[in-house]
């Protein structure tokens, strides 16, 4: 019993000075722990590439390569439509906003009126209310992004740093693993290695399964509001599938931003509106019926709930870095707990029962 709470006691602290450090050097981690999810995320293709007999270090450039060759592509390519759209919704956005506060606010809409009732001359103040509130959140979380980001040394060094880090990692990963492997205690090398392919089994079936997920969603989100005769459609698409990282989150904000968008535009024509809703409707059948069935799985081992609790919590407290790490630093704290949680059920303090110390 002792051991064990000097293990639980070890690794808490362990975690305590690796959330302290990331947090004290936070603005300066971000290209390196970008390093380290690129080659997380690459390591798979290279174990593979290796079976085949191609060299490791081969396998690394030349995916790190096409990498960096898709990004610079991709950035290319989106940028000026992003931007463009991005600009014109700012400057829209307040009269798409008061557009739909008159609306709900008109006593001629009889729908409105029956499903508001008395509350209708309230109706625009209730609404600007909520958008007030909302724009105040978003602005806030944004800004914890940026200020988390802005002081590394410039776009370029991470344009730079994350590449070369990631192709050390999967050059050296094998040995890195076995390196680590060997300072594990003998007596609690079985346990330690269960926990960590827990932990790397909760963190692949996430990220890696997720990441594909987000594109995906990005492409059908974006090509699908296009289509439909949405205002800055691509935009709203783009941002909706990248944010579905976070469960449900990423959805209803598109939701929300393409319901105000489509209804002061659109109105009273139903058309386009059910148009984009449908783009919704078929976007969260896709991902909840097709995608996360088969590229995530149900044995992840972590909540929705808390995977929102750690991407915001870990966006706020550090940034851009922060939301790297959520998802690890959940997995691990998931995992941990459980087996906590196994051993305190196994345990005398649960059961009650005396152990069997044998005849004397």
């Amino acid at each position: 019993m002792m051991a064990l709470e000097r293990q639980v006691t070890f690794w808490i602290a362990a975690l305590a000075v690796f959330i302290a450090v990331l947090w004290l050097l936070s603005e300066m981690l971000l290209p390196f722990i970008a390093g380290m999810a690129l080659a997380y995320l690459l390591d798979p293709i290279a174990r593979r590439a290796q079976t085949l007999g191609i060299p490791r270090a081969v396998s690394a450039l030349v995916m790190v390569t096409l990498v960096i060759v898709l990004l610079v592509v991709a950035v290319m390519a989106a940028a000026p439509i992003v931007g463009q759209q991005y600009v014109a919704l700012l400057n829209k956005l307040p009269g798409y906003v008061d557009r739909l506060q008159s609306l709900v606010a008109d006593p001629s809409q009889s729908w409105l009126g029956s499903v508001l009732g008395e509350q209708l001359p309230d109706a625009k103040k209730s609404v600007g209310s909520l958008v007030s509130q909302g724009a105040g959140f978003v602005t806030g979380f944004l800004g914890s992004l940026w200020s988390g980001g802005r002081a590394v040394l410039s776009m370029l060094s991470l344009l730079v740093i994350t590449p070369v880090v990631a192709f050390y990692l999967l050059c050296d990963w094998e040995r890195f693993v076995v390196t680590v492997d060997s300072w594990i205690p003998l007596q609690h090398r079985d346990t330690v290695r269960g926990l960590a392919r827990d932990i790397d089994n909760a963190i692949a079936g996430f990220v890696r399964g997720q990441a594909v997920i987000c594109l995906i969603l990005a492409v059908f989100y974006a090509a699908g509001l296009t289509l439909s005769g949405l205002h800055f459609g691509f935009l709203i698409g783009l941002v909706t599938g990248l944010l579905s990282f976070i469960p449900y989150v990423g959805a209803l904000t598109g939701f929300l931003v393409a319901g105000i968008v489509a209804i002061a535009s659109f109105w009273p024509e139903w058309t386009p509106i059910l148009m984009v809703a449908g783009v919704f409707g078929i976007g969260q059948v896709l991902e909840g019926y097709v995608l996360s069935p088969n590229l995530v799985g149900a044995k992840v081992g972590l909540h929705p709930v808390w995977m929102m609790f750690a991407l915001i919590a870990f966006g706020y407290l550090f940034g851009f870095a922060g939301l790297l790490v959520a998802i690890p630093l959940a997995a691990t704290i998931g995992v941990l707990l459980r087996f906590g949680l196994r051993q305190y059920l196994q345990s005398q303090i649960y059961t009650g029962r005396q152990p069997d110390i044998g005849p004397r």
